[in-house]
């Protein structure tokens, strides 16, 4: 968890790099993401020559070992001075991660079009914040999930959707649903709407704090490059996406340029693991959306196209944890008809958990809700566990300030133990509802739908004792005003 004091040296060096002429945030971020990548490949250097002397044992190296390619290490370059250091990092260090990994690989690909964005005009705006970005980390960065912490919250300082749609899921909201599905090292994980990669890195921290100690070299291969598949439209989303992962030691990811809901995906049947909070808004080119998703869905809406999607992505057995806006869950359309009936027909489906609208505050105030179901394509649903998250953990302002308040831990226990929800009336947060009446109702997901609410008769004293108070009262103020009156004479 971020300190005041951390957070308060993270908008100083955002500060400085606004006051330096680099006004979009998505453009601070990206410049100060290569900035802590650069980093990250010197710490690695640092542990493996380390290792090296400690050992004996040759450990291959980032750097090359001759004199002007050292000097690209951040060790070596964040003490010169302004303008020497600028022409290292934009002439040497910058085309180096550029071509990192050779020309083949992924990260390379999306590398090649990024650009040194800090001006060439302010040599001293970059030795200001490479100090300062050295100073949080010596000071105050202290693991890996510290790290991960600190990119969460200048990520939080992209303060509006983008034009697609699109908005930062909250960090606990993800790791919330990766619990759910929880995750194992042999598995392939997909977020086919991946912006910065958050679902793919929440699964990388659950997938180390619970199985790390235990991962055969199998595994770690898998975990390095073929666990972590994301999709995306956007280039810089791209690139940011790729360094966010090999910041978590995923050092080749599969982040892929691709418009998951056209022509151009024709994957099928391919991934274990789905968790996506895909675009609920934008424009659709009806043409190019793969006709295999509007055979189950006619429609040019994105958030039901995306649902068809994780259902043909997923293998036979495959999970999926996905946000919908609420209207997906009691839409009257057709399409909307159709895509609830071929998961809760088709397929397996688990829970409903309805989310309080402040979750994505202060970006949008829309009510969502995360489903979770399994592809079988043969059915399964027998009854769907329901949730009325009322709290989660932040105030429901724009502000998001941390209460007490908290159903996520009560969600996890109980998805856990869901034998245990056998019985619980509709009064409750939580409680089972059968396919039949679910079926009965246009299979209508809306926990609306099926939750009791019990009212409560209020009892008012009648309306002759309310007169009569409140002729007392004037009274009383009478005699008082009288009484402060003959003072005043």
């Amino acid at each position: 968890m971020l300190t005041g004091t951390i957070r308060n040296k993270v908008d100083a060096i955002w500060d400085d790099i606004w006051a330096g002429g680099i006004t979009n945030p998505i453009t601070v971020i990206e410049q100060l993401t290569y900035l802590m990548f650069i980093r990250s490949l010197d710490e690695r250097e640092l542990e493996a020559e380390s290792f090296e002397a400690l050992s004996g044992v040759k450990q291959p190296k980032i750097f090359p070992e001759d004199s002007a390619s050292q000097k690209m290490r951040w060790s070596r370059f964040k003490n010169l001075d302004g303008r020497e250091m600028y022409a290292v990092v934009s002439q040497q260090v910058f085309p180096f991660i550029k071509s990192m990994g050779g020309e083949d690989t992924a990260f390379s690909y999306y590398m090649r079009d990024a650009m040194f964005m800090f001006p060439e005009g302010k040599k001293e705006l970059l030795q200001k914040v490479v100090t300062g970005l050295d100073i949080l980390y010596e000071e105050d960065i202290k693991d890996r999930d510290m790290l991960g912490d600190l990119y969460e919250y200048m990520l939080g300082k992209l303060s509006q959707a983008g034009t697609n749609g699109q908005f930062r899921t909250p960090k606990h909201i993800r790791d919330m649903m990766v619990s759910i599905l929880a995750p194992k090292p042999s598995e392939r994980i997909c977020d086919p709407a991946c912006g910065t990669a958050g679902f793919l890195v929440s699964s990388v921290e659950f997938i180390r704090k619970h199985h790390e100690n235990t991962m055969t070299s199998e595994d770690w291969e898998m975990f390095e490059g073929g666990a972590f598949t994301g999709f995306e439209f956007d280039q810089t989303m791209l690139r940011i996406s790729a360094m966010n992962l090999m910041l978590h030691s995923v050092t080749r990811p599969r982040i892929e340029y691709k418009d998951s809901i056209s022509n151009q995906n024709e994957i099928s049947g391919s991934f274990d693991v789905i968790l996506a909070n895909p675009p609920f808004t934008g424009s659709v080119d009806a043409a190019g959306i793969n006709p295999s998703l509007t055979a189950v869905t006619p429609t040019k809406k994105t958030e039901l196209l995306f649902l068809a999607l994780f259902v043909r992505m997923l293998k036979k057995g495959g999970r999926c944890a996905c946000i919908v806006p609420d209207g997906v869950l009691f839409g009257s359309s057709k399409a909307h008809k159709a895509i609830r009936k071929e998961i809760v027909e088709n397929h397996h489906l688990q829970a409903v958990i309805s989310m309080p609208s402040g979750v994505f505050k202060p970006y949008a105030g829309v009510s969502t809700a995360v489903l979770v179901f399994t592809k079988t394509g043969a059915g399964g649903t027998d009854k769907v566990w329901f949730y009325d998250m009322q709290a989660d953990g932040y105030s429901l302002d724009d502000k998001r300030s941390p209460i007490a308040e908290n159903d996520i831990p009560d969600i996890l226990a109980r998805f856990g133990n869901l034998e245990g929800e056998e019985g619980r009336e509709r009064t409750e947060k939580s409680f089972f509802v059968e396919k039949a009446e679910i079926a009965e109702n246009g299979y209508d997901l809306s926990i609306n739908k099926y939750k009791q609410v019990i009212y409560e008769a209020v009892e008012y004293p009648p309306t002759a004792d309310i007169l009569a108070e409140l002729k007392e009262l004037e009274a009383q103020a009478a005699k008082g005003l009288a009484e402060l009156e003959g003072m005043l004479k």
